[in-house]
């Protein structure tokens, strides 16, 4: 009994559109990202490239740097489904407050996607918006069109 009530609590939703238009913000948004660092899609550096740059200049192990790959990647697919949303807003948050921990946050608060600041580097600012969002996931669920609507419906 206690187990059916823990699951329930984690992918509870009441089939909203906020948590829907949320959550497939967010995983459009990250799929780009996750797809260059795995398959090398969109100009990516790929498996091996990114777990070069997360291993040798960000100074990850390389565990971490397969457990951030796969938080992103799965996590991303985990939102554009609405499969235990909740689950993947804690993963991708977690995974974001890790990126400015340990890189972005040298580099300041803007992006600088140009190149026009000194740092030449990207800053914090995505990062947040990333962390505000995962916030709102976690606290509305999958909303409507998710697998977690559809399996509150068949877990009693």
């Amino acid at each position: 009994m206690m187990y059916k009530d823990l699951i329930n609590s984690i992918i509870a939703t009441d089939g909203n559109l906020t948590g829907f238009i949320l959550r497939i913000t967010l995983g459009i948004v990250l799929f780009p990202h996750a797809v260059q660092k795995l398959f090398g899609w969109f100009n990516g550096p790929g498996l091996s490239g990114e777990m070069n740059f997360m291993t040798t200049q960000a100074g990850l192990s390389v565990f971490t740097a397969v457990i951030a790959i796969t938080i992103e990647c799965a996590g991303t697919f985990m939102l554009l489904t609405g499969t235990a949303t909740r689950i993947a807003a804690v993963g991708i948050f977690g995974l974001f407050v890790g990126m400015i921990a340990t890189w972005h946050y040298k580099h300041g608060f803007f992006m600088n996607w140009f190149g026009k600041l000194t740092s030449g580097k990207e800053g914090f600012e995505y990062h947040l918006l990333v962390l505000g969002l995962c916030i709102a996931i976690f606290t509305e669920g999958g909303g409507r069109y998710s697998i977690d609507k559809w399996l509150t419906g068949m877990i009693k």
